[in-house]
């Protein structure tokens, strides 16, 4: 490779940010793409960390393989490098082009933040960081936003940014003359529904030789890589939205909150992925749901529902973890809660029917809907006890979709209420009648999903009212409890006594191993 004159600037590209508009290389637009050398650094101290799914390893991977193919077909000097960490391939690319800068977008993540700062000392030129261009909402205007208000309510956020936007409005009120749909978007699972099949794309030679990698050095990671068929390219991805905007958003809204038991992904959008990538924007994913609903045939609790998604809690979740995270968020424990992380979710080894059938669905996909993460996985976590960190770092390890600014913010607060309130109103508690009124997993379970006490009284019921009997006195400060609460006041000590002591036993039945945990704590870098 020819080095760049004296004095060049060049971008170092993570992979999470695999647009062609991504902040670093735009700051250089006015300049031709032969005089701005990229590096991408596939760093195998990354995948050690944490027992990533092994196709969230191969999506990562292939995705930044096939972007740095698609740069040096633009004419962009690219240096790919496999590497055990970012600090050598850096120095040497340096070097070779005699770099006066190093331009980097903002990572989203806070922890590979301090990573560069500390990355920086050691090159021979400095990095500088560009405003991450990924979001709808920048970090400093939410900021802005969220530190004039009393309050940090989601709906008033995504009103807001409705507004700003100028997204499903009429003047200054919302298209329909509601903000949201939500009560029409709560329907059961319906039988004999014919769900539409996911796009699959077959794995190219890319991604063949990546496959082939995480099989070599990462077979003992979480999942299996059986049938890996995500988009790994930007044109991909662009299908994925077409496909999902015609085949699925039409139907998206009702069903929403659904579980079906032999149906992993329903009339859910799957982009989640490429968003958290950059294979797309959040711009364009919105624009393209409103304009299918002004062009007909999608009905408004369907597109609002989906921009709500997007527009609202991905942005959201974003700007409070900038917000928040700086404050010690990461280990806010309001309950105290310390139980470990059972084994069952490494195994997906459980006799609990929902709780198995999301877990063998996340070792198949990496992927959950939102409603099997708080319902099933968070609900569960948050009223059996477990330690909100190990959960956080669960989540953080087998979702294809996760980052460390995804997970905080919707395990520690909006999944397990271990900030106190800071981000929802009331924790999202309940027992196993939702679970039954929601899917489809009790018919199949050998827990009875009306008893709370007894050899087949499903734990989500224990559970649930031992939470509210154990947290009662913290729960009564929260307006929303009032009602829930009273029925303690209610039950027989005797029912109370057998809730409580059913609750402990099962702890003390349940033997935790470490075999399959994650391989460490640390926060995750890319």
């Amino acid at each position: 490779m020819t080095p760049s004159p004296p004095g060049s600037i060049g971008v170092w590209i993570l992979g999470d940010q695999l647009h062609p508009q991504q902040a670093a290389l735009a700051s250089l637009a006015a300049s031709v793409p032969e005089r701005i050398p990229v590096i991408l650094i596939e760093s195998s101290d990354w995948a050690n960390r944490r027992n990533y799914h092994q196709q969230k390893l191969v999506l990562v991977w292939s995705a930044m393989r096939h972007f740095a193919q698609e740069l040096q077909n633009q004419g962009y000097p690219v240096t790919y490098v496999e590497s055990d960490g970012f600090a050598e391939p850096l120095q040497a690319w340096a070097q070779q082009h005699q770099l006066q800068q190093i331009r980097l977008m903002q990572p989203a993540d806070l922890p590979f933040r301090s990573e560069v700062d500390k990355l920086g000392s050691q090159l021979p030129c400095p990095i500088l960081q560009i405003e991450n261009n990924h979001f709808l909402w920048t970090s400093r205007d939410f900021i802005n936003w969220a530190a004039k208000r009393k309050r940090l309510l989601m709906e008033d956020f995504y009103r807001e940014g409705r507004k700003r936007f100028r997204v499903l409005m009429d003047g200054s009120k919302p298209l329909g003359g509601r903000w949201n749909y939500d009560r029409e978007n709560r329907k059961p699972p319906k039988a004999g529904i014919r769900y539409p099949t996911p796009l699959h794309f077959l794995p190219d030679a890319l991604t063949q030789a990546v496959i082939h990698k995480v099989k070599q050095h990462y077979g003992q990671h979480f999942g299996s890589l059986a049938g890996f068929g995500w988009a790994v390219t930007r044109s991909q991805a662009l299908q994925v939205l077409e496909h999902f905007i015609k085949a699925r958003l039409p139907h998206f809204g009702p069903w929403q909150d659904a579980m079906q038991t032999g149906e992993d992904f329903l009339y859910h959008s799957l982009l989640s992925p490429y968003l958290n990538l950059g294979l797309l924007t959040p711009h364009e994913v919105v624009a393209a749901a409103e304009a299918a609903y002004h062009q007909g045939g999608i009905p408004i609790a369907s597109a609002e529902g989906f921009i709500r998604q997007i527009l609202g809690w991905r942005e959201y979740m974003r700007g409070l973890y900038e917000y928040l995270m700086p404050t010690g968020y990461s280990q806010q424990n309001f309950f105290n809660h310390t139980h470990p992380l059972p084994d069952f979710f490494w195994t997906t080894d459980t006799d609990l029917n929902c709780l198995r059938q999301t877990l063998q669905q996340i070792h198949r996909h990496g992927y959950a809907h939102h409603i099997q993460r708080l319902m099933i996985l968070s609900n569960f976590a948050l009223i059996s006890g477990i330690q909100p960190q190990a959960v956080e770092a669960w989540f953080h390890d087998v979702f294809i979709d996760s980052y460390d600014w995804v997970m905080q913010t919707n395990v520690i607060g909006m999944g397990l209420f271990a900030d106190g309130g800071m981000l929802a109103s009331k924790p999202y508690a309940a027992s196993a009648q939702y679970i039954h009124k929601m899917s489809d997993y009790c018919r199949n379970c050998r827990y009875n999903h009306s008893e709370k006490v007894g050899a087949q009284a499903c734990p989500f019921n224990t559970f649930y009212w031992d939470f509210l009997l154990r947290h009662r006195p913290r729960l009564a400060s929260l307006g929303r409890m009032g009602l829930v609460l009273a029925h303690l006041e209610r039950m027989k000590p005797e029912l109370i006594s057998q809730i409580q002591a059913q609750a402990t036993a099962w702890w003390e039945h349940l033997q935790p191993t470490s075999d399959q945990q994650s391989p460490s704590s640390a926060q995750s870098v890319r």
